[in-house]
């Protein structure tokens, strides 16, 4: 059963090391192929209109306590996340870099081209499809062993700390941040939540996919 997976599987084009400054060609497709898709459902989250995801909400809500634009404590937040990884002996790679750049292209280009929805109801359903893409995209760029992004390093570091479920240590960030975010203010949407509780499962089955198609 997907939502039981701990381990993040190794396939054909999974890199051997992640701090390979030379990965293999189907590695590096793999893992921006990954990351694309992952930016791709966190700019239809935001397009959606239902709420964005537990992180732009902690960013929200920090931003209006303090004197900075969302933008930027983004920026500090994922450079506080880095940090975590420290005592959990995560160590970036390429694709902790690539991550915040094709990420952050993705929903750019969702924002300009990617109408919202008029009808409720198709909003709700766009949102459910986001997070099923979020989590088939990390589930891919996981796997491409190449340095995961902050917010998924800190996930694995933890998940290896206390040999928890991938999806219940998944669920438990997105949801602390969430709460938090919410607290301070953010914005918190039905999207929001459906992102909270299902992002968990949706990297899980993402990651048992991969396995299973691609497993030798």
């Amino acid at each position: 059963m997907f939502l039981y997976i701990k381990n993040i599987p190794k396939v054909s084009w999974s890199s051997e090391k992640p701090l390979n400054l030379k990965p293999k060609f189907s590695s590096l497709f793999f893992l921006v192929f990954g990351l694309i898709l992952f930016g791709l459902g966190e700019g239809l989250l935001i397009v959606s209109f239902a709420g964005a995801s537990p992180w732009s909400v902690l960013a929200q809500g920090i931003s209006l306590n303090v004197n900075f634009s969302t933008g930027i404590i983004t920026i500090f937040v994922s450079i506080g996340v880095l940090l975590l990884w420290l005592p959990l002996k995560q160590k970036p790679g390429i694709g902790t870099i690539l991550n915040a750049i094709i990420i952050g292209l993705m929903i750019d280009v969702c924002i300009n081209f990617v109408p919202t929805p008029e009808n409720y109801i198709n909003q709700v359903l766009l949102a459910i499809a986001a997070v099923l893409i979020v989590g088939l995209g990390g589930g891919i760029y996981l796997v491409a062993n190449l340095g995961a992004g902050p917010r998924d390093g800190l996930m694995v570091g933890l998940q290896k700390k206390t040999n928890l479920p991938i999806a219940l240590v998944r669920g438990a960030i997105e949801i602390t941040v969430m709460s938090v975010g919410w607290y301070l203010g953010g914005i918190v949407g039905l999207g929001t939540l459906l992102f909270a509780f299902g992002i968990g499962p949706a990297v899980a089955l993402g990651l048992y996919l991969v396995g299973k198609i691609f497993s030798n």
